[in-house]
């Protein structure tokens, strides 16, 4: 592929393509037809460069953007309908990779293949012919359809909010207002906007559930749990792992959290601490993004200038792409992603904008995503890309604290107040990201729940994650139904665990940087340029900071974050 001839062409002008199920088969065809009269892996190895990769690549690059451009405006007719061909023929993509990767594990040349190709990746072949067979095919594709169902529902939900109609996640914006009237108007509004279609997110879930399971169930598995952990490819961790890493959050950081949300409702002046009230941390000025859109980008080319020479060249190359699309709209979606069209060497950044100090937070987060990305591009004939889903999250939200040094340009004498929120943020996140993976795990084990019983068993878990808090009084959100706007839980499930993981090791590079800023920036970069070609534990090892699994782990994280905390209200 010529990148050079898109070195100067903007994201919105990218030529658009569709990679058809077609070309797919011919390339992989071919692939099979090769290693037929393969001699050597040699032989192997230059079949996959040749059709299997670049057919990868095309799918991949061509499914992103219909993806992006469908993402920025869902009442798109024509990205629509590309959608739909991606919902419909994905599967058969991914039964062309299962067979790709079944021949790698059968192939009379597979040890020299391993050895040259990584454990990692063989590991990946593994469970990649756990995910998916052919029987489950039609299955898959109704799931894609119900998922860009649940997409157009939310992203079209609409909150009557100060005699407007704006989107979600234009209003979640104003749980961080200063006032506690902003906020529980602004929370109200989600409420009643959930409700006057709870019906259709209850049924698009309830499909989603019942379907999930009847895959798994084709596939031989006990319940969709399982075939959900081989869909993310945990090849490095269990469900046990899991469950006792939950533990250990409900034991060591619940108790700190509950403290810290303590002293916030001292300092507020309030006994009912309540949903609306989870996002805000002093009862004086909020640190909000108090400069254009324009001012705003400027600022972050001059904090990646004075933080490292390749970081700032790829953010100045995105920002000359126009690959920020930050501005919340009617019909596009809310949330924030980074993807990469890697045919044409270029990232793309969503975001929607609130006003907030969490304009700031998306920005580091997906830039750090694109910095992994960037790395991954640059490596010729790589199948493991930027890693395991956990992995990619410790790019972005170790990015989000490896950039603290420079909040004082975004928020000047209030950058302390951010530090102080961004912590407490973190912080009062694993707990709720637990809460939204035990929520999946206790649906999938019981699939033949109401949705009555769905949102029961939300607030029962909640309580134990998150004892200080209360939606008490809050129409619709009051009944357990937060998690219907919590996107991932329909799109991808058993995916939120993964950022909590990835939390946890940003809150230890966050603890070296704090002693040693270069080193800590050091390894941030070979995490990122690592990739996928490690498993996870073997990353954290190199980096040298806290292991999510480790033994002692959050206890040692929850006495360091305590103490910055404190240095900063002092």
């Amino acid at each position: 592929m010529d990148y050079k001839k898109y070195e100067n062409v903007k994201i919105k002008d990218l030529p658009y393509k569709r990679y058809t199920v077609e070309e797919a088969k011919d390339n992989f065809d071919k692939f099979f037809d090769a290693v037929k009269e393969a001699k050597c892996a040699d032989d192997v190895l230059t079949a996959r460069e040749k059709y299997v990769l670049p057919s990868i690549r095309h799918f991949n690059t061509a499914a992103s953007l219909s993806n992006a451009r469908f993402t920025q405006n869902t009442r798109d007719g024509f990205y629509n309908a590309e959608i739909e061909y991606y919902d419909e023929v994905s599967p058969v993509f991914q039964g062309l990779y299962v067979r790709y990767a079944d021949y790698m594990l059968s192939s009379p040349f597979k040890k020299e293949l391993r050895a040259r190709l990584g454990d990692v990746l063989y590991r990946s072949f593994e469970f990649e012919k756990a995910a998916y067979n052919d029987s489950i095919e039609e299955e898959v594709k109704l799931e894609n359809s119900y998922v860009t169902e649940y997409v157009k529902l939310l992203s079209t939900t609409e909150c009557d909010f100060r005699g407007e109609k704006k989107p979600v996640a234009y209003v979640r914006g104003f749980l961080e207002d200063k006032d506690r009237a902003v906020r529980k108007a602004a929370a109200e509004s989600i409420g009643k906007a959930l409700e006057s279609r709870s019906s259709q997110f209850d049924d698009v879930f309830d499909r989603l559930v019942k379907l999930r399971d009847t895959m798994a169930k084709k596939m031989g598995y006990d319940n969709f749990t399982v075939l959900g952990y081989y869909r993310r490819g945990r090849i490095d961790y269990d469900r046990a792992a899991v469950e006792k890493f939950r533990k250990n959050v409900a034991r060591s950081l619940t108790p700190v959290v509950a403290g810290l949300k303590a002293q916030v409702a001292k300092d507020l002046g309030i006994d009912d601490f309540k949903y609306y009230d989870d996002a805000v941390y002093s009862k004086g000025e909020v640190p909000v993004r108090d400069c254009s859109v324009e001012e705003f980008f400027e600022k972050a080319k001059q904090m990646y200038s004075s933080m490292d020479k390749e970081l700032s060249l790829l953010f100045d190359r995105m920002v000359a792409d126009e690959a920020f699309d930050v501005l919340p709209r009617d019909g596009k979606t809310g949330g924030g992603y980074c993807t990469s069209f890697d045919d044409f060497f270029k990232i793309f950044i969503l975001a929607n904008f609130n006003g907030s100090s969490g304009d700031v937070d998306v920005i580091t987060h997906e830039f750090g995503h694109a910095v992994a990305m960037n790395y991954a591009m640059q490596r010729e004939n790589d199948e493991s890309g930027i890693g395991g889903y956990e992995t990619a999250e410790c790019h972005s939200m170790s990015m989000e604290f490896i950039a603290w040094p420079y909040m004082d340009l975004f928020f000047g004498k209030m950058a302390d107040a951010y530090r102080k929120k961004h912590l407490s943020d973190a912080l009062t996140f694993i707990p709720y990201g637990c809460i939204v993976d035990e929520f999946q795990h206790e649906i999938y084990d019981h699939p033949e729940m109401t949705p009555a019983e769905r949102n029961a068993k939300y607030l029962e878990i909640s309580k134990k994650y998150r004892p200080y808090l209360s939606y008490e009084g809050i129409p619709y959100l009051e009944k357990g139904t937060r998690w219907q706007f919590q996107s991932h839980i329909f799109e991808v499930p058993f995916y939120y665990i993964d950022y909590c993981l990835a939390q946890t090791v940003s809150l230890g590079f966050l603890a070296l940087s704090r002693e040693n800023y270069s080193l800590a920036l050091e390894r941030y970069k070979a995490l990122c340029k690592a990739g996928g070609s490690k498993f996870f534990s073997e990353l954290i090892k190199d980096a040298g900071i806290a292991y999510p699994f480790g033994e002692g782990t959050l206890d040692s994280l929850a006495e360091k974050m305590s103490g910055i905390l404190q240095s900063l209200n002092s």
